[in-house]
């Protein structure tokens, strides 16, 4: 199924019944009093995470939805039925917004999550509600209330531990590959991944984490250069980036240094509190490589960089250096999640 991750969607609520101006009509009764009944309220429209879906892909066939309006009230003091409410389900890590606003109504991060959207329109008063000692016979009654409606933006981002960020083809997907059991297509060319790919990694015994794999970013991306900045919210819920450098790229005049500060630059243009994630550099592909210029290359970048935080040399491809690493990004979720609780 193909991925996806946005949609637009119009919610309208239902209207509240009209109340009734009545009176009773009985026999021996010739001046019964009121008896007009309430309308019933409008229906309201509410959004429900459901952990069994994982795309947005409903959203952008129907874009309409719209409750049902109550019924009006009667006589014989009858109050009108309410309206039954609709409960859309969307997937866990859905962001909802208004889109006129741009004001954020759900962030449904867990799973059953509920939130009301726009709500459904109050029913109105019978003539029951008028009588009183000067005013035996009202005839005044009031109309039903008109529901919410509401033009939303439906935003899908991957709930993931660890993002993997890097320019194309560097290696991300084969990394995946190689830590979990996700199976992202992986080619010689650039921009093989088109949609975020979420992995499971188990590292022990009740100790895993989720990571997402994200196509890659080229300089631009924040203004839309290459695949765009359209799959970088994916890396926002994440607690740990890991920057992924190819350290033999087919082009001999590539400079990764460059290419690190570059993306570095992206985050920031995109949203500061992204830079701001610890960023760790792993450098991918040293089976191209003998060892002694992998280490030589691999120092030679952490200095040209002055990179201060942790970095680690592997092989996506044969696995090199993928366990230890696993072990420490484990290592530091759980001191992460230890912090919290406390």
């Amino acid at each position: 199924m193909k991925f996806f991750d946005e949609a637009r969607i119009e919610v309208i609520a239902g209207k509240g019944g009209d109340g009734s101006a009545s009176f009773r009509r009985e026999k021996f009764v010739p001046r019964g009093g009121p008896d007009g009944g309430d309308g019933g309220r409008g229906g309201s429209v509410y959004a429900q995470a459901d952990s069994n879906l994982n795309t947005l892909i409903d959203y952008r066939y129907t874009r309409i939805f719209r409750a049902k309006d109550g019924e009006n009230g009667r006589g014989s003091d009858c109050y009108g039925k309410g309206a039954e409410d609709i409960v859309l389900r969307f997937p866990v890590g859905t962001v909802i917004k208004d889109k006129e606003s741009g004001e954020v109504i759900a962030d449904l991060a867990r799973d059953g999550e509920r939130a009301l959207l726009v709500q459904g329109g109050k029913g109105g008063a019978g003539n029951l509600h008028f009588k009183s000692s000067v005013n035996r016979a009202p005839r005044q009654f009031t109309r039903g209330l008109p529901g919410e409606a509401r033009h939303l933006e439906l935003e899908l981002r991957v709930l993931a531990d660890v993002g993997l960020l890097g320019m194309p083809n560097a290696g991300k997907s084969t990394f995946i590959r190689a830590v979990s059991a996700a199976r992202p297509q992986v080619a010689d060319y650039p921009f093989t991944t088109l949609h975020p790919n979420l992995g499971v990694v188990r590292v022990d015994v009740n100790r895993s984490f989720v990571v997402a794999d994200v196509p890659g970013l080229i300089e631009g991306a924040a203004e839309g250069a290459g695949l765009g900045h359209q799959f970088l919210r994916h890396l926002q819920r994440t607690h740990l980036l890991l920057h992924l450098v190819d350290m033999a790229p087919f082009d001999q005049d590539t400079d990764p240094a460059a290419e690190v500060r570059a993306l570095a630059k992206e985050l920031a243009k995109y949203d500061p509190a992204l830079a701001k994630k610890p960023r760790w550099l792993v450098l991918n592909k040293a089976d191209l490589l003998d060892a002694a210029e992998c280490q030589r290359k691999a120092r030679e970048l952490v200095r040209r960089l002055r990179w201060t935080k942790p970095w680690f040399v592997i092989s996506g491809l044969d696995g090199q250096g993928c366990r230890e690493l696993t072990f420490k990004v484990m290592d530091f979720l759980e001191q992460e999640r230890a912090g919290k609780r406390r």
